[in-house]
């Protein structure tokens, strides 16, 4: 029987490119671990990629995770089906361009396969705690670096 995992992430910039912070919330049976970066010139997508990313990584063993973001960037390239298109596409969009960010996602796609993941969409700067909690961790990251 797989661990349930609860992870929450998001990401921030001042500026968008700007300095950028990732924030992550991993809940296993109320036991949270909290885990954040920061990134000189970067932008918002790539911080709520980060996020997800490094939330995944951090798990040392195979777990059902329930990926809770506020970024629609995400949520619909899983949700909607978009990763496995651009896959089947050689990483392009539907309007024939490279995917932003590929690498990241490619990363993504591949720290997801060592998981049953089950993507969420919550509302951002709303009333959910945990999503709050990653956002102030993010922000205080570009605080703290820049």
């Amino acid at each position: 029987m797989l661990k349930e995992v609860i992870l929450y992430c998001d990401g921030a910039c001042s500026g968008n490119p700007g300095p950028g912070g990732w924030a992550c919330v991993l809940d296993y049976r109320g036991n949270k671990k909290e885990l954040s970066g920061f990134v000189a010139d970067t932008t918002n997508n790539r911080m709520e990629l980060m996020a997800a990313l490094q939330g995944l990584l951090a798990l040392k063993e195979r777990c059902s995770v329930k990926v809770y973001t506020d970024s629609a960037y995400i949520h619909n390239a899983f949700d909607k089906g978009w990763i496995i298109a651009w896959q089947k596409n050689g990483w392009k969009t539907a309007a024939k361009k490279p995917v932003e960010n590929q690498e990241l996602w490619k990363q993504l796609v591949n720290a997801s396969k060592n998981h049953v993941v089950k993507w969420f969409k919550v509302k951002g700067h709303a009333d959910d705690e945990m999503n709050n909690r990653c956002d102030k961790l993010a922000r205080e990251q570009i605080k703290k670096n820049t």
